[in-house]
C-alpha cells in the first residue's frame, strides 16, 4: 500500500473508507489509516483517525474494539485539549454515548464500571455546558437493561424533560428508544404512535428507519395489523440486509418470519448471514439473534420438521432439532452472563419469553419469492388397522350416502373411509355396489372395469336403473381418455335400456338422468375434441344440443329438493352455454353461464358455480363488460370458499387483480396479486404463475408509490421470469419498474443497471421506442450516480434512437442533458455550448417542416425550454472567483438566451403564462446582476401585470408574485442609493 503523505490525503482516504460496506475489511482499513496518521506528526490527524476507527468499530460486528481508541482519545483530550478542533471536541463528547451503550452489551464489563462511566459522562457534559438530556438517556438505558423499572421510569421522564442540544441523539433514534420502552412495558399501541414520524419518513438518519421498521414487526402482529407488518418487513429488510452491524434488527425480521407462518423465509434469512451465528464482538446482539434462531427452530420442530437440514454455525450440518437445542443453550448461557453481571434475572427472563413465543398469524403472505411452507411427511403406522365395529361402519355408510346424495365436496373421502372400514366385513350387494361405484370414480381412467363390477352388483341388488347409470359413468370415463367413438358405442345400450325402463316405471328420474347426462357429456367431449382452429361440425353440435335438451326436459319439474336433479339442470344450462361459445354467440353464453351459476347456488352447491363464474368473467372481459367480469371473479372466489384448490385460487386472484388494476384500483389489485403469489407458491407454481403474480404485484405497489416494497417484490420475481414462459415483454417491464423504484430510493447505480439490462432486451424488438426510452432513463440514472462519461454515452445512444424514430422531443432532451454533463466534465463550456446549440437547431428545424398545429405548440414549448436551459447553463458556467469581465460576458450570453425563451413562451399565449413568467424573472435577475436596474424592474412589473386578477389560491401565482415583488423592491432600493 502506498503511504499517506499529507493530512489532506488522509482525510480523503478516511472519507472513502466511510463509504465502504460495514465489516472487518473496513475496520482493518481504519487501523491502517491510524498507523499512517501517526507517521504524519500531526496531532489532529491522529485524533481524526482515532475518531474514524471508533465510528467504523461502532457500526460493525467488532463493537468490542472501540473502547481502546476511545480511551486513547480521552487521554489525549485530558493532556492536550488544544490539539482538538471544534468538530473533534464535539465528536469526543458525542461518542461517550456509544461507549456507554457499548459497555452494556459486553457482559465482562462490571456494572460498577458502567455506573462509574455514567458519572464520568455526566461530569464532563456539565463541564462542557451540555444539557443533561443525553446523560439521562444513557442512565435510562442502564436501568432498563438491568430491569430496574422504577429507576428507568425516573430516568425516562428526566430524559424527556431535559432540553435538546447538540449532544442529544437525533429525533429518529430517540423515538426508537422511547418506543422500545413502551414495548417493554407491554404498550404496543403507544410504541407505534411514537414511531409514527420515523415510519412515515419525517425523521431519518443513517440507521433509521431501519431499526424502527424492524422493532415494529412483532407489535404490529400482536395488534392484528398484519398488513402493516408485512409492508414494514419488506421495507425494513431491504435496509438492514447490507448493514453488518444490524444483527439485532436482522433478528427482528427472523422473529417476524417465525411468528407469521413464514418459516421457509426465516431459513433463507439465516442462510444469508452465517457469520451472525459466531460473531462475538457484540454479545447483546448475539443473544438477540440466537434467541430468535431457537424460536424458529422450535417452530419447525413443532411442525414435525425437526429432522430437516437447516443453516447453522459453520463446520457441520444441522437439523432443526439440533440447532434448536444448541441456539437455546447458547442464548441462555449468554443471558446468564449478563444476569450475573447485572445482579438480576431480567435478561434471562426476557430471552426465555422471546424464545417461547407462539405464532401470532397462521400464515401471512409476503409476496416475495419463497419456498412453500415446510410440511412434514406423514409417518406411516406399522400397526395393523383395528377392526371397525359394525355400528361404526353403519354410521360411516350413512354419512357417505348423505354426502354423495347432496354432492358435498368430501363425499369421495367418506366412501374411501367406508371402503377401508369394510375390509373383511360381510356386506349386502347394495353396499358393495356403492363402494365399488365410488372407488371407480376416485380412480379415474383406471376405474372403468370397477364401474362394470358396480353395475353387476347393482343388478344383483335389484336396481337395474342404477346398474345402467354405473355403465354410463364408465362410458364417460372412456371418453375422458380420448376414446370418444368407443364411449358413444358403449353408451348406446344403457341409453336405450334406461329409456325403456323409465317408460315402464322400472327406474326413477335420478337414474335415467344419470345415463342421459353421461351421454350428453360424451357428445360434448366430441364437440370439444374438434380442432380448436375450426368450428365444430354442425352434426356434432346438433347432437350435443339435442342430448343436453333431453336431460333438461327430463329433470324439469322434478328437481324439488333433489339436489342431484337440480345439479343436472344447472349443468345442462352450462353445457348449452359452452355450445353457444362454440358457435360464437357470446351474449347467449353469458346469459346461460349466469343461469347455471345461479342454479347451483340455489341448490346449495356454490362450489360447482366457481367454474362457470370464471368462464363468465372471461367472456365478460372479452365483451368489454369489466364490471361483470369483476363481479363474476369475486363470486367465484366467494363460492369456492375453502374448497378451492391452490392453483384455481391463484388463478382467480390473479385475474381479479388484473381487472382491478385495469380499473385504476391499484391498492385492492395489489391485495389480490399478493394472494395470487401466495397460492401459486402453495400450489408449487411459484416459478411460473407465482412469478407473473409477483410481476403484477410489484407494478401495483409501484403505482402506489410504495417503492421499497415494490423493489423487493420485483427483485424476487426476476429470477423466475423468463422470455420462454412469460414473454420478454414481462422481463423488460419488470426491469423497467425495478429501475423506477431504485431511482426513487436513491439507488441510482443499481437503477441504471436494471434499465440497461431492459434496454438490451428491447434493442432486438422491431419497435424501438421502448429501447430509446430505457436508454434515456439509464442515462439519467448514470448521471445521478455521478458517472458522467457513462451517462453521456447512454444519452448519445438514446439520442441516436430518438433521431431514428423521428422523436424530436426525446432527441432535444438528450442533447440538453449531455450539455449539462459536458459542463461538469473536462470538455467544459465549449462542448456544452455546442450540444445546447444543437438542441436549439433540432427544435427550429422540426418547426420548419411541421404543419400540425398541436405538434407545433409542443415543439415551440420545447424550444422555449431549451433556450431557458441554455441561459441557465451559461450563467452557471463561470465560477464566483472568475474575473469580472468573464462573469459579465457569461451573464450577457445567458441573458440573450433567457430573453429568447421569454419571446418563445409568449408566442404560446395564456397557456404558457407560468413558464413565460419564470423565464421573465430569470432574465430579470440576470439584468440585476448586470446592474440594469430599470430593465430588471420592468421584468418584475411585467410578471405582476401578467397575474392581475389571477387566483391567489394558486401556489404558482403566489410564488411568482412574491418573487417579482422581491426583485422589484431590491431594484428600487438600489435606485435610492
Amino acid at each position: 500500500m502506498t503511504g499517506i503523505t499529507d493530512f489532506g490525503e488522509l482525510r480523503r482516504a478516511m472519507a472513502e473508507n466511510s463509504e465502504e460496506p460495514e465489516g472487518p475489511a473496513r475496520n482493518a482499513r481504519a487501523e491502517q489509516l491510524l498507523a499512517e496518521a501517526e507517521k504524519l506528526d500531526v496531532p489532529l490527524a491522529v485524533i481524526e483517525a482515532l475518531g474514524h476507527q471508533l465510528k467504523v468499530y461502532n457500526y460493525s460486528s467488532e463493537k468490542d474494539k472501540m473502547f481502546v481508541p476511545f480511551a486513547r482519545l480521552l487521554r489525549m483530550w485530558d493532556e492536550r485539549p488544544e490539539d482538538f478542533d471544534e468538530y473533534e471536541v464535539h465528536s469526543l463528547h458525542w461518542v461517550f454515548k456509544w461507549v456507554s451503550s457499548g459497555m452494556l452489551g459486553q457482559p465482562h464489563i462490571p456494572l460498577a464500571s458502567i455506573e462509574k462511566w455514567l458519572g464520568e459522562m455526566e461530569h464532563r457534559y456539565r463541564l462542557a455546558g451540555h444539557s443533561e438530556r443525553a446523560v439521562r438517556s444513557a442512565e435510562f438505558s442502564v436501568a432498563s437493561h438491568v430491569g430496574d423499572l422504577a429507576r428507568a421510569e425516573r430516568a425516562y421522564s428526566a430524559w424527556l424533560a431535559a432540553d435538546r442540544d447538540t449532544m442529544a441523539d437525533c429525533h429518529a433514534c430517540e423515538l426508537h428508544t422511547q418506543g422500545e420502552w413502551q414495548v417493554q412495558r407491554e404498550r404496543d399501541g403507544e410504541a407505534l404512535e411514537l414511531w409514527g414520524p420515523v415510519l412515515e419518513g419525517e425523521f431519518t438518519c443513517a440507521h433509521e428507519p431501519h431499526t424502527v421498521l424492524a422493532s415494529s414487526l412483532a407489535p404490529l402482529l400482536r395488534l392484528g395489523r398484519a398488513e402493516e407488518a408485512r409492508a414494514n418487513h419488506l421495507r425494513g429488510f431491504r435496509l438492514v440486509r447490507p448493514m453488518e452491524s444490524m444483527r439485532g434488527a436482522y433478528a427482528d425480521h427472523v422473529e417476524f418470519c417465525a411468528l407469521s407462518g413464514n418459516e421457509a423465509r426465516g431459513l433463507e434469512l439465516l442462510a444469508e448471514r452465517p457469520a451472525y451465528f459466531t460473531d462475538s464482538g457484540n454479545p447483546r446482539s448475539a443473544l438477540d439473534f440466537l434467541s430468535v434462531v431457537a424460536l424458529l427452530m422450535d417452530r419447525l420442530t413443532d411442525l414435525g420438521l425437526g429432522d430437516q437440514e437447516v443453516p447453522g454455525p459453520a463446520g457441520r450440518t444441522w437439523t432443526a432439532g439440533e440447532l434448536a437445542v444448541h441456539a437455546r443453550a447458547e442464548a441462555l448461557s449468554l443471558a446468564a452472563r449478563f444476569d450475573v453481571r447485572n445482579g438480576t434475572k431480567h435478561i434471562g427472563d426476557t430471552a426465555r419469553a422471546r424464545m417461547d413465543q407462539r405464532p401470532l398469524v397462521e400464515r401471512l403472505p409476503l409476496g416475495v419469492r419463497s419456498a412453500a411452507r415446510p410440511v412434514a411427511a406423514p409417518v406411516p403406522s406399522a400397526a395393523a388397522p383395528e377392526a371397525v365395529p359394525e355400528k361404526d361402519l353403519t354410521a360411516l355408510l350413512a354419512e357417505a350416502r348423505r354426502l354423495s346424495d347432496t354432492l358435498q365436496p368430501h363425499a369421495v373421502e367418506a366412501w374411501l373411509a367406508v371402503s377401508r372400514a369394510a375390509e373383511g366385513v360381510e356386506l349386502s350387494a347394495r353396499d358393495r355396489a356403492e363402494i365399488a361405484d365410488h372407488q371407480a370414480m376416485e380412480r379415474g381412467p383406471e376405474g372403468i372395469a370397477l364401474f362394470e363390477r358396480a353395475a353387476e352388483l347393482f343388478a344383483e341388488a335389484g336396481d337395474p336403473g342404477e346398474a345402467l347409470a354405473a355403465r354410463a359413468r364408465g362410458a364417460y370415463v372412456r371418453a375422458l381418455t380420448g376414446e370418444v367413438d368407443e364411449a358413444l358405442a358403449a353408451i348406446g345400450t344403457p341409453y336405450d335400456e334406461v329409456l325403456a325402463l323409465y317408460s315402464q316405471d322400472g327406474t326413477g328420474v335420478r337414474q335415467t338422468a344419470a345415463v342421459l347426462m353421461s351421454r350428453a357429456r360424451i357428445l360434448m367431449r366430441r364437440v370439444h375434441g374438434e380442432s380448436p382452429d375450426d368450428s365444430p361440425g354442425p352434426e356434432a353440435l346438433a347432437a350435443a344440443e339435442a342430448a343436453v335438451r333431453e336431460v333438461l326436459a327430463l329433470v324439469e319439474g322434478h328437481t324439488g329438493d333433489d339436489v342431484r336433479l337440480a345439479a343436472r339442470g344447472a349443468e345442462g344450462q352450462a353445457m348449452l352455454a359452452e355450445l353457444a361459445v362454440r358457435t360464437g354467440d357470446l351474449e347467449t353464453a353469458v346469459r346461460l353461464f349466469s343461469k347455471a351459476s345461479t342454479a347451483f347456488v340455489a341448490a346449495g352447491l356454490p362450489w360447482f358455480a366457481v367454474e362457470y363464474e370464471a368462464r363468465l368473467a372471461g367472456l365478460a372481459h372479452h365483451l368489454g363488460d369489466i364490471t361483470e367480469a369483476e363481479r363474476a371473479l369475486r363470486a367465484a372466489l366467494e363460492h369456492g370458499g375453502p374448497y378451492l384448490e391452490a392453483p384455481g385460487r391463484a388463478q382467480l386472484h390473479l385475474q381479479l387483480a388484473e381487472v382491478l388494476g385495469g380499473r385504476g384500483r391499484s391498492e385492492e389489485a395489489a391485495e389480490h396479486a399478493l394472494e395470487a403469489a401466495h397460492w401459486s407458491d402453495e400450489a408449487g407454481e411459484g416459478p411460473t404463475l407465482g412469478a407473473w403474480a409477483r410481476h403484477q404485484l410489484g407494478g401495483f405497489l409501484l403505482r402506489q408509490g410504495r417503492w421499497a416494497e415494490a423493489a423487493e417484490v420485483l427483485e424476487s420475481a426476476l429470477p423466475d421470469l423468463s422470455a420462454e414462459t412469460h414473454g420478454d415483454g414481462a422481463v423488460v417491464q419488470t426491469q423497467w419498474w425495478l429501475g423506477d423504484c431504485l431511482s426513487e430510493l436513491g439507488e441510482h447505480r443499481a437503477a441504471a443497471e436494471r434499465r440497461l439490462q431492459a434496454a438490451e432486451i428491447a434493442r432486438h424488438w422491431p419497435e424501438q421506442n421502448d429501447h430509446a426510452t430505457l436508454a434515456h432513463l439509464a442515462a439519467e440514472s448514470l448521471g445521478h450516480a455521478d458517472l458522467p462519461a457513462e451517462a453521456d454515452r447512454a444519452y448519445e445512444r438514446a439520442g441516436d434512437l430518438w433521431r431514428t424514430l423521428g422523436n424530436v422531443h426525446g432527441l432535444v432532451r438528450s442533447l440538453r442533458a449531455r450539455a449539462w454533463l459536458a459542463l461538469r466534465a473536462d470538455r467544459g463550456l465549449d462542448r456544452a455550448r455546442e450540444l445546447m446549440a444543437g438542441a436549439v437547431e433540432e427544435c427550429e428545424a422540426a418547426l420548419l417542416v411541421t404543419d400540425d398545429q398541436e405538434a407545433r405548440q409542443r415543439l415551440t414549448g420545447e424550444l422555449g425550454h431549451t433556450h431557458r436551459q441554455f441561459g441557465e447553463l451559461l450563467a452557471r458556467s463561470v465560477a464566483e472567483e472568475a474575473e469580472d469581465t468573464a462573469i459579465r460576458a457569461a451573464f450577457e450570453d445567458a441573458l440573450a438566451e433567457t430573453a429568447e425563451s421569454v419571446t418563445v413562451f409568449a408566442a404560446l399565449g395564456e397557456g404558457a403564462v407560468h413558464t413565460r413568467t419564470a423565464a421573465e424573472l430569470a432574465a430579470g435577475w440576470l439584468e440585476a446582476d448586470l446592474s440594469r436596474s430599470a430593465d430588471a424592474a420592468a421584468r418584475a412589473r411585467g410578471v405582476l401585470k401578467a397575474y392581475e386578477g389571477a387566483d391567489d389560491g394558486d401556489e404558482t401565482v403566489r410564488s411568482r408574485r412574491a418573487e417579482a415583488g422581491q426583485l422589484l423592491q431590491l431594484m428600487e432600493e438600489q435606485k435610492d442609493k
